[in-house]
């Protein structure tokens, strides 16, 4: 059977915000979508039954983790990460560029790539945009990403500029590494800091080379939600119409409306994950943390709306009770449950989209947030 080329289709547009298809050779992934991150080949607290259940169609994994232990030599024995993990869906890649970047003194950087330490054992590793990419193609990873310097926050404008002019250097390496095959799609990433001018000229430099797709990388970094959706404002309009848009690691749900608002289509981001190991839950009504007392004799779901198991079948009262207790299935019912409400506003917005009220629907979500919030 012929597997089916990459792809990516609008189906509508409200203002900016765009809702569309991305045809893969693991299957179709509807937009705006939000991937939970399963960094070492696994989202922590879930099962891949689980992930399914919430109505996620992509999920990202992390090279340089992934490199590192179990090995990309192993995975690639094991049938793959899609086999390994009990994906066959859509998998994206992290490059692994922003975990290098942030070993600070663990790491040297140069024009071909980055020499490191791992975080893990010390053991010295050199990350070069071929052999990202390399590395990539063994884990068979459905969407991979150039290797890239995420710019460090606050930078100066020069700074900013080299380090750019040094992923569009990686950018161009790691699209002559990449083996095109059906369904498969590479992936550049502009960078630029909080700098419009170069931000342009990311995005240009990328459109020259040639990708599948493109992500906004560089942000969620310390900038501030006002800086970001600046940076989005000058940036998303300069990507191609007719290719997907990716904005990585970000973000809270107030992000995810704020961005697909300015047309992104893809993110991914540990929040709902980590919230859910450390008893935060996000509801149609804010932030809830599970630990407060308030929570101890309350009977009622979490929110009786929900279709996860944390809202279905237990009580607020007995979520907390897990938490107070340090049960392992506090962390995994509510990490259920916040990946649940991510991928049901991400569903919420596509259906806005498709109606021609995304606006009101933000509106309305946000409103609902600024009913309540449980420290």
């Amino acid at each position: 059977m012929t597997a089916p080329r990459f792809a990516f289709r609008l189906a509508a547009t409200d203002g900016a915000a765009r809702a569309g298809v991305l045809q893969t050779a693991h299957g179709t992934v509807e937009t705006p979508a939000f991937m939970p991150v399963g960094t070492a080949g696994t989202v922590k607290a879930m099962t891949a039954d689980a992930v399914r259940a919430t109505g996620a169609g992509i999920v990202l994994g992390n090279t340089y983790h992934l490199m590192l232990r179990p090995g990309a030599d192993r995975v690639a024995a094991l049938g793959g990460l899609h086999r390994m993990m009990d994906w066959p869906g859509p998998i994206l890649t992290d490059s692994g560029g922003f975990q290098v970047m942030s070993l600070a003194g663990l790491r040297r950087i140069d024009a071909d790539g980055v020499t490191f330490r791992s975080h893990l054992d010390g053991s010295a590793h050199r990350l070069t945009p071929a052999g990202s990419i390399a590395i990539q193609h063994q884990l068979d990873a459905t969407i991979s990403m150039v290797l890239d310097e995420c710019t460090k926050f606050p930078a100066t404008e020069e700074v900013a500029r080299a380090s750019m002019a040094l992923s569009l250097r990686w950018a161009a390496l790691s699209r002559e590494a990449f083996v095109a095959r059906p369904g498969y799609a590479l992936f550049g990433i502009v960078q630029g800091g909080v700098y419009p001018r170069l931000r342009e000229a990311s995005a240009a430099g990328l459109a020259a080379i040639g990708f599948d797709g493109t992500a906004i990388g560089g942000l969620a970094v310390g900038e501030g939600q006002a800086a970001m959706f600046s940076v989005l404002d000058v940036t998303a309009p300069l990507l191609p119409a007719d290719r997907p848009r990716y904005l990585m690691g970000v973000g809270t749900p107030d992000d995810l409306l704020g961005a697909v608002a300015r047309g992104i289509d893809m993110f991914d981001c540990v929040i709902p994950t980590r919230a859910g190991r450390t008893a935060r839950a996000y509801t149609a009504r804010g932030v809830w943390n599970l630990r407060n007392a308030r929570f101890a004799d309350d009977p009622t779901p979490l929110d009786p709306a929900c279709p996860c198991p944390a809202c279905a079948r237990h009580s607020r009262a007995y979520l907390h009770h897990l938490f107070r207790a340090r049960e392992m299935l506090g962390p995994m019912l509510l990490t259920w449950h916040n990946l649940t409400y991510y991928q049901e506003l991400m569903r919420g917005m596509r259906q806005a989209i498709a109606a021609g009220r995304f606006a009101a629907f933000a509106a309305s979500t946000r409103a609902g947030w600024a009913g309540e919030e449980v420290a």
